[in-house]
């Protein structure tokens, strides 16, 4: 859904940024929106942050873990002024885990998964409601009636303004709320799609053009305020597109919330005067973890000083063309996400359990195994035209996939098949096998699984109608009822046996029920 890709979406800015630069054409994300962000901000896969399952819920007690240095804490230390403008969605329980605390010098933004572009409102389920706007650690009151995307826009270009940047580096990490649902946009950028009869499609658009005059602007102001001779700029999505509300994928398979290619396969570009080999495409092999070693390597920074990092320094691969030094890039692996057994030839002496959530992709080939999510290809004007109903539509697709197949295993050969129709398992046991190794070594080196319930403390009405932290940071975070739920790791401790409760089973099922419609949303 960019210009260069689609020439139905009018994006003129992203095209010529990215046509004078290097687009990245073999560059991942996360399926959704939490995990991406943390990979990006610590340089670390989810299963060594404990944020492997689903998003960060806006009444959850969890965040970047505390002992894990991140991005803008080392830029800071390399001299570099941080800042963040929009979408945060990685957790503000207690103050410890806001962006101020993670290594940014100021944040201007949203601090839950989805708000309104001009209200603010920001919902966690039916009557869970409240205001969330953020200017460093205060709310930002007043500000109902300015569109998102605008209003983060004239933020980004005020600091830029009034930042010299004779005297000191910065780094601006501008984490647009658009294209995520609920999809809004000025009339005025619609009319020029008013031809597309699907009309979460047109709206879509729509949104992605605000995007690209967003990127105008800010690009303006690099040029005017003395920023751009001596600037990178990284333009990247943090998911897959939600077909079912305008987005489109075509012709990958699969959409945003899978581990099919049209969920992590990300769009992104690198624009820079430094590039030494500029107006090229790329087919190195990227992640959105080699931020981090690459920008501070950049920065001048060391980032073998920040432990056990998952990513690369690609800035050779990017700017001279070089091979990348990234051979692998493990997807994820969920324990929480575990259907029940189905018949399967690879449950028998396997090196993995099969039954797991998980995706790997080395060299050419990408293994699933478990759930990999809804797996259609969905060409971007076969979808259905309903308006204002998008959530019922994402919720009966979500929530009742099609049960039809008891397969649990899946190879492809991505480089020949990007678009994952030829299922080679049954062909290449061989690889299947080396593959599921690598899952199982993965594993050896994962951290529990870290995913608390809700926590009633939470509700905005206790808090003036704002979403904001709601424990006290001397409070221990492993005591009380609002600890975390742990799957099995390398501690070894045993986990108590519960009592029968009905009741909690069925508030448990409604948690997973409604945790798995919000990490779908776009």
């Amino acid at each position: 859904d960019v210009g260069y890709h689609n020439p139905t979406i009018k994006t003129p800015t992203l095209d010529k940024l990215a046509a004078e630069g290097v687009t990245l054409e073999n560059y991942y994300v996360q399926p959704i929106c939490t995990p991406s962000r943390s990979q990006l901000l610590t340089g670390r896969y989810q299963i060594h942050t404990g944020l492997q399952h689903s998003i960060i819920r806006p009444s959850q007690p969890s965040c970047l873990p505390s002992h894990m240095d991140t991005l803008p804490e080392r830029l800071r230390q390399a001299g570099y002024a941080t800042h963040m403008v929009g979408k945060w969605h990685l957790g503000f329980y207690r103050k410890a885990c806001l962006p101020t605390r993670k290594g940014f010098d100021s944040f201007f933004g949203s601090l839950t998964g989805s708000v309104d572009y001009y209200s603010y409102g920001s919902c966690d389920g039916p009557g869970l409601c409240g205001y969330d706007l953020h200017d460093d650690e205060g709310v930002a009151w007043g500000q109902e009636g300015k569109y998102s995307t605008t209003l983060f826009t004239q933020r980004a270009r005020k600091i830029l303004e009034s930042h010299d940047p004779t005297d000191r580096p910065l780094f601006l990490l501008l984490s647009l709320q658009a294209v995520h649902t609920p999809l809004q946009t000025p009339k005025s950028y619609i009319y020029p799609y008013r031809d597309m009869a699907n009309v979460a499609r047109r709206k879509f658009a729509a949104m992605v053009s605000t995007v690209d005059e967003a990127v105008r602007n800010v690009t303006y102001a690099l040029r005017k305020y003395g920023y751009y001779r001596n600037s990178v700029i990284i333009y990247s999505t943090d998911n897959g597109a939600q077909p079912f509300t305008g987005g489109s994928n075509w012709p990958l398979r699969g959409r945003k919330g899978t581990y099919w290619e049209g969920g992590v396969r990300g769009v992104a570009f690198v624009h820079s005067p430094l590039l030494r080999r500029r107006r090229r495409v790329s087919k190195a092999l990227l992640h959105i973890t080699d931020w981090f070693p690459t920008l501070v390597g950049l920065a001048g920074g060391n980032a073998s000083e920040s432990h056990g990092l998952d990513g690369f320094d690609v800035w050779p691969a990017i700017s001279e063309g070089r091979e990348s030094p990234r051979q692998e890039i493990l997807h994820n692996i969920d324990p929480l996400h575990k259907p029940p057994p189905q018949t399967s030839h690879w449950g028998a002496g396997a090196p993995w359990d099969a039954s797991v959530q998980a995706a790997i992709r080395v060299g050419d080939w990408k293994l699933l195994t478990g759930d990999p999510g809804h797996g259609d290809w969905v060409p971007p004007q076969v979808l259905p035209t309903l308006p204002g109903r998008w959530w019922n539509l994402e919720r009966g697709v979500s929530l009742f996939p099609r049960t039809s197949t008891l397969k649990n295993v899946w190879l492809f050969n991505i480089t020949a098949d990007p678009c994952e129709r030829q299922d080679l398992a049954d062909r290449r046991p061989d690889v299947v096998r080396r593959l599921m190794d690598r899952l199982a070594s993965y594993n050896r080196t994962a951290v529990p699984v870290y995913f608390p319930p809700d926590d009633p403390r939470a509700d905005p009405s206790r808090h003036g109608g704002a979403w904001l932290p709601w424990v006290d940071d001397e409070e221990d975070e492993e005591e009380g009822k609002y600890h975390g739920v742990y799957k099995k790791g390398r501690s070894g401790k045993k986990k108590r046996k519960k009592p029968r409760c009905p009741l909690c089973k069925l508030k448990s099922f409604f948690l997973k029920l409604n945790t798995g419609m919000m990490s779908n949303r776009i």
